[in-house]
């Protein structure tokens, strides 16, 4: 793949996280615990990490997180879910990459958003000293797991069909 084609890939990757970070914060999702999201932009960390790698998955993470932060109008954001998407990130990669194949998709998924709520608690227990917050891990966990598990079910299609589609167009001239 071209450098060029490669950035206008990563710029869509970038685009279609920020959209769905756009649309989750639209959606009427019932109140659970500070920080508990669906996470639907992390679908396309996944897809990222399958596609490109790490560099890349960790590139599309912090420019969504950014940009989302800034958009929004809550520039904390970024610390919460860069931390979060940073750590769920690398870990998804490497439950990809070293463990041949033995989870799925759904799986580090789940993996990825057990540690995304992780690295969001790190950061608040660190910001506002009090690492009493940890009492949201269990219901944060649970949280993870279901929205772990549906993230992973819609990530595999995503990556079977941009997959496909970058494969041939390497195909083409």
């Amino acid at each position: 793949m071209t450098n060029g084609r490669k950035t206008a890939v990563l710029g869509l990757l970038v685009s279609m996280a920020l959209m769905l970070h756009g649309v989750e914060g639209m959606l009427p999702v019932p109140y659970v615990a500070p920080g508990v999201k669906l996470g639907l932009a992390n679908m396309v960390s996944l897809v990222a990490i399958v596609i490109f790698g790490l560099q890349e998955a960790l590139l599309v993470v912090v420019l969504r997180t950014f940009l989302g932060a800034l958009l929004g109008g809550v520039p904390s954001s970024f610390l919460f879910s860069g931390a979060g998407g940073i750590l769920s990130t690398v870990v998804m990669y490497l439950v990809y990459s070293r463990t041949g194949g033995r989870f799925s998709f759904i799986g580090i998924s789940i993996i990825g958003a057990v540690m995304h709520n992780v690295g969001q608690l790190l950061v608040a227990s660190f910001i506002v000293e009090n690492f009493g917050l940890y009492y949201y891990l269990p219901v944060m966990m649970v949280s993870a797991v279901i929205t772990g598990f549906f993230i992973g079910l819609a990530a595999g299609p995503a990556i079977h069909l941009i997959g496909k589609n970058i494969r041939m167009s390497k195909e083409q001239p």
